[in-house]
């Protein structure tokens, strides 16, 4: 049937219409009358009210108790991973066609974002007058000679080991006497450098295992010293360089989240810190735990992470395989970093993490 052009354009009715913004009015109005009504608002109650605690999870971690099992701690421990309940949540909630849990979204999102969103964009910038590395080298690395080559070829100004056995101190001291002058080896932990060392003593963490020494293998109970303070002379006057391997934490069914070790020796090294004259202050070391657990409010008062200030991501250092948790840490007090990274895997189950401070 022939179609009459009543239009004007020289186009036919049906034609014209289908080129014309109805279609986007449409929807419009389509979109607009969806949300009004009341069903999508009411589906997805309990995914909602799942989005909102975890919001408030996130928000309020400071407020979990630790008096029971340490749950507190346990839950800062991993604070960084609960963001991965979002997308599940909006999967379920597009899903359900629930605007009243998308919405709800918003809290744990914009919660996640102020308190990690920095830490995905690169702080780091040229510069820096001093290179320190931090490496556990664990007691049952294969290889602790290529351990030490792959360190002595970072770059480091200042490397601090931990976890040295008495069995392998020899093949550090002797692999990394070529790049280092000055070295001192305090029980489990050591320092090296290309500067200059003096006034080292060690550093009392009272570290032990508790209720669960029985359960940890004889070759990783490590009764020595295992904290150290040494002075660092550099051009621009001393530098006060702690190296410190905190107790484990265990999870336990009898005792929850143990920790009970690690918080007194970050007590007892915050302590030390808090009575130290020199005005620049490094802390490098494995403290078995990440910056965001309260157990090391005294340290984190006093000190400021390298990572966080001029990393570029999490810097995650545990385990090596899967690294999951930053617990090697690069802690600062009058010097300024300007770049931190995390170095390639070594025979250890730790990754060994690097900053650059200037003054």
């Amino acid at each position: 049937m022939t179609q009459v052009d009543t239009t004007g354009t020289g186009r036919t009715g049906p034609d014209h219409a289908d080129t014309g913004p109805g279609p986007w009015r449409a929807g419009v109005r389509r979109a607009i009358r969806g949300c009004s009504r009341p069903e999508p608002w009411k589906r997805g109650p309990v995914l909602a009210a799942l989005a909102l605690l975890l919001g408030l999870l996130m928000l309020l971690h400071g407020r979990i108790p630790n008096r029971i099992g340490h749950l507190g701690s346990l839950v800062e421990t991993f604070l960084p991973w609960f963001g991965l309940f979002v997308p599940v949540l909006l999967a379920g909630a597009l899903w359900r066609r629930s605007l009243s849990a998308v919405t709800a979204l918003l809290l744990p999102v914009t919660v996640w974002l102020s308190l990690f969103g920095g830490l995905l964009t690169d702080k780091s910038h040229p510069g820096g007058d001093l290179t320190v590395v931090s490496h556990n080298v664990a007691a049952d690395n294969p290889d602790p000679a290529a351990t030490a080559r792959d360190l002595a070829a970072s770059g480091a100004d200042v490397l601090a080991l931990e976890e040295i056995t008495d069995q392998d101190r020899g093949t550090y001291e002797k692999e990394l006497a070529k790049t280092y002058r000055y070295h001192t080896v305090l029980g489990t932990v050591g320092l090296w450098s290309r500067l200059p060392l003096s006034d080292t003593r060690p550093v009392d963490i009272a570290t032990d295992y508790g209720p669960l020494a029985a359960t940890k293998p004889a070759a990783e109970k490590l009764t020595y010293n295992r904290a150290l303070r040494t002075t660092v002379t550099t051009r621009q006057g001393p530098l006060a360089v702690y190296v410190a391997h905190l107790g484990s934490v265990r999870v336990n069914p009898r005792v929850g989240f143990w920790t009970d070790s690690r918080d007194r020796g970050a007590q007892a090294l915050a302590r030390a810190v808090a009575d130290e004259p020199t005005r620049r202050v490094v802390l490098l070391g494995d403290l078995n735990g990440t910056m965001d657990d309260r157990a090391f409010a005294g340290l984190t008062s006093q000190l400021r992470s390298a990572q966080d200030e001029a990393g570029a991501g999490f810097g995650f250092s545990w385990p090596a395989r899967f690294p999951v948790e930053r617990i090697d840490q690069i802690l600062v007090r009058g010097v300024r970093p300007d770049s931190a990274w995390v170095l390639p895997a070594t025979g250890s189950d730790h990754l060994p993490v690097a900053a650059r401070v200037s003054w």
